[in-house]
């Protein structure tokens, strides 16, 4: 991103916008941007709703790095998004052109052909075709267990260094954050036996310690002192920035790193060791190969075109699989599509977007796909024996009707004699990026009124955890944890990764230190990917009219924002001065509530507590808004009952928060400040109408009641925060209506 911005933006002067998990920019951004930089998934979930979103049709460029990831987990994303643009192109007439960059190829023509590609716009160099050219050397260890193995493979990694890289950086790719560790710790020891303990470090002892003192992480605080960094997912931003600002700046020489940095940093070396080409699998509980672009992708970063003449691998393999990789490493591999197996997802979100509306439809989306492609030239990989005209369309169509009925048992789609439809199952699965088994499970499990435990088991239970990582051993971390927490796990189960999913959530809630630093970066992940999956829940829950469902699905999100138990914690205690002291003084003259607190005044707040937790109380509050709300019925004539719906005004008077930035310390993401508004029969428990609006001071907005019969008893308009735990007001509508009758009477 950097890069793009030093070469375009100040050179060309053009606007460009970024588009990831962590940040969507808004829509003026987007409308006014010339460039977009966004992953796969993101433009996936954009470009879904293309016929209302202008600034997809506008594209005019599409560059693709890493295509032949088109055969990797990430592929069917791939395929989706380039299909999508070669069929919006088509609708709109509007010409689209393709850059798909990659690694060699053995069947680049298919690949060009399906990006619409001429002959002349082809370029498939040899794997030997490099800037910097690459000496490889691959040596297989015999031994059946996988730690032994590495362990054997340490001393070889020093050696290579020494042998190949003496001087220069050094890259190490190992397989878990574990063996960062590992190998680094058997690195010092390697060269403090050769009396050169500090031969990897470039820095004056002074400069030394002024960065240790920066770094939190214990392990990587004492690699670094002997010039070797660590660099894994579990390192903070900060660590993870400084260890690679040292390693591209020579101050250390040795990186030792899994995997994701080959994709994801731009750090070349001279020499990179791939210490082993395994990783443990946690979904399949055994260990399996890297793919073999991952390999390709670690090799790639050996060579620093500025700086070396050539640049060299050491590939450190299992015994047996030796011959495997020099077949492999050198030959261009052909590169297969992956959509079938992801095909029910996609297939749902054309039809929620109203692409796909009929069986032939999809057929015909089909034809745009890679698979189409491939499917004629290698038919025997995808299950179908020849390819003549009549078995393809069969085969297409089987594939077809095997993928609705699939979505329609899940209750995502509905099929007629001849059309097929989304229910709201499938477009909240669309809407919210979710896999269909995922809202097929919620709207199985989800009842009028459901229970907070229940939406926690059903949130840990969603198929998107599936692939959270236990690692080896994690399962007494696990059983640990469910020791400390109050809601029971499957203690039969504690190597699953939804019960592990479950349990970091409590944690989260319990705010209980977590047992090590991977542990850390998971809860993050479990709380990044819960907020769209209990966005759903809410939907759905109120889709189906149930209040009471809604409500407490509402308090849950409450809680992964502010990291407490909504019916176990005393909302006080998202104060960040709280003591239990304060808070006992505050319940005793009755204040349970933030709200309550928030419309005291200064002199009222010290004679109850004292000036000085008046000022720390009066400082807290600053990170809160204090919502006032005024109704009035949309009625059609002065004189009747009948209610249409309800004109609402919010505001924020500035008496604290003037910001709309939520104050979620707890949450590893920056969160805007965002409410609910629903429109409910608390004597029923029926809902009626629901919202989800954002405003900085003020806002005006109208509630709708649906035309079927309803009662004013027990009616009342409910405003929720979606991040402040029991931020929430309630507005009697039988009361308000009541009060109008008599002012039209007076």
């Amino acid at each position: 991103m950097t890069d793009w911005k030093k070469r375009l933006v100040s050179q060309l002067g053009k606007k460009m916008v970024q588009m990831t998990g962590d940040y969507t920019p808004d829509m003026m951004a987007l409308m006014s941007a010339d460039i977009i930089i966004s992953t796969p998934e993101k433009w996936d979930g954009i470009s879904r709703n293309w016929h209302n979103r202008g600034y997809v049709t506008k594209v005019g460029l599409v560059i693709l790095d890493e295509i032949h990831l088109l055969g990797a987990d990430r592929g069917p994303i791939l395929e989706v998004i380039v299909s999508r643009m070669r069929y919006i192109s088509s609708q709109t007439e509007r010409s689209v052109r393709f850059v798909g960059l990659s690694t060699a190829l053995a069947n680049a023509h298919d690949l060009s052909d399906w990006l619409g590609v001429g002959e002349n716009g082809l370029f498939n160099f040899k794997p030997s075709v490099r800037p910097v050219a690459l000496e490889v050397h691959i040596q297989g260890y015999p031994g059946k267990y996988y730690c032994p193995r590495m362990n054997s493979m340490n001393k070889p990694t020093y050696a290579a260094i020494g042998t190949h890289s003496p001087t220069k950086p050094v890259l190490i790719f190992v397989s878990s954050r574990r063996q960062t560790r590992l190998t680094a710790l058997d690195l010092i020891q390697f060269a403090a036996s050769d009396e050169h303990p500090r031969q990897f470090l470039s820095m004056a002892e002074e400069a030394l310690q002024m960065i240790l003192s920066q770094v939190t992480d214990q392990n990587l605080r004492h690699t670094l002192q002997f010039g070797i960094g660590l660099h894994h997912a579990g390192l903070n931003d900060k660590d993870r920035s400084l260890v690679e600002e040292l390693f591209a700046n020579n101050k250390i020489q040795v990186l030792v790193c899994t995997s994701t940095l080959a994709w994801g940093v731009n750090l070349p070396a001279h020499l990179v060791i791939i210490k082993g080409t395994e990783f443990y699998d946690a979904k399949t509980k055994r260990y399996v190969d890297f793919p073999i672009t991952d390999i390709l992708q670690m090799m790639g970063r050996a060579g620093r075109p500025q700086y070396d003449q050539h640049g060299k691998a050491v590939i450190l393999v299992h015994e047996p699989k030796k011959s495997f990789y020099k077949k492999f490493l050198y030959e261009p591999f052909p590169v297969e599509s992956s959509l079938r197996e992801q095909l029910h997802d996609h297939m749902n979100a054309e039809i929620v977007s109203g692409t796909i509306s009929r069986k032939e439809d999809a057929v015909h989306y089909l034809t745009w796909t890679y698979l189409f492609r491939r499917l004629t030239v290698n038919p025997t990989y995808y299950g179908l024996e020849e390819t003549e005209h009549g078995t393809l369309s069969s085969y297409l169509s089987s594939l077809v009707q095997n993928t609705f009925e699939d979505l329609e048992d899940a209750g995502c789609i509905k099929i007629t004699e001849d059309s097929v439809s989304p229910t709201m199952l499938g477009s909240m699965a669309s809407q919210y990026y979710l896999k269909y088994t995922t809202v097929s499970m919620f709207g199985s499990n989800i009842g009028p009124d459901t229970s907070l435990e229940v939406f926690l088991l059903i949130l840990s239970g969603a198929p998107e955890y599936d692939e959270l990582p236990v690692r080896h051993n994690e399962e007494k971390f696990n059983e640990a944890l469910s020791e400390k927490v109050p809601c029971e796990v499957d203690q039969n189960s504690l190597d699953d990764p939804h019960v592990k999913a479950n349990l970091l959530l409590q944690a989260h809630f319990s705010q209980l230190e977590l047992p090590i630093s991977d542990y850390i970066t998971d809860l993050k992940s479990v709380l990044d990917q819960s907020i769209r999956i209990i966005r759903a829940m809410i939907d759905i829950s109120a889709n189906n009219g149930w209040l009471s469902s809604t409500i407490t699905c509402m308090h849950l999100m409450q809680m992964v924002m502010q990291g407490l138990w909504f019916n176990r914690d005393s909302q006080l205690w998202m104060l960040p001065h709280m003591t239990d002291d304060l808070l006992h003084l505050l319940l005793k003259n009755s204040i349970s509530t933030v709200q309550q607190l928030l419309v005291l005044s200064k002199n009222n707040m010290q004679s109850l507590v004292g000036s000085s937790n008046a000022s720390r109380l009066y400082q807290d509050l600053q990170n809160f808004p204090n919502v006032q709300v005024k109704l009035k019925s949309l009625r059609r004539q002065p004189d009747t009952i009948s209610l249409p719906g309800l004109n609402v005004r919010l505001e924020k008077p500035n008496l604290y928060n003037k910001s709309s930035r939520a104050f979620t310390p707890r949450f590893p993401k920056v969160k805007e400040e965002a409410w609910w508004l629903i429109l409910g029969n608390t004597s029923t428990c029926e809902l009626y109408a629901m919202k989800h609006i954002s405003f900085s001071d003020r806002l005006v907005t109208q509630m709708k009641l649906p035309s079927t019969t309803y009662t004013l008893k027990g009616m009342k308009l409910i405003l929720v925060s979606d991040c402040y735990l029991g931020f929430e007001q309630e507005y009697s509508v039988q009361d308000l209506i009541e009060s109008e009758q008599l002012e039209i009477g007076n």
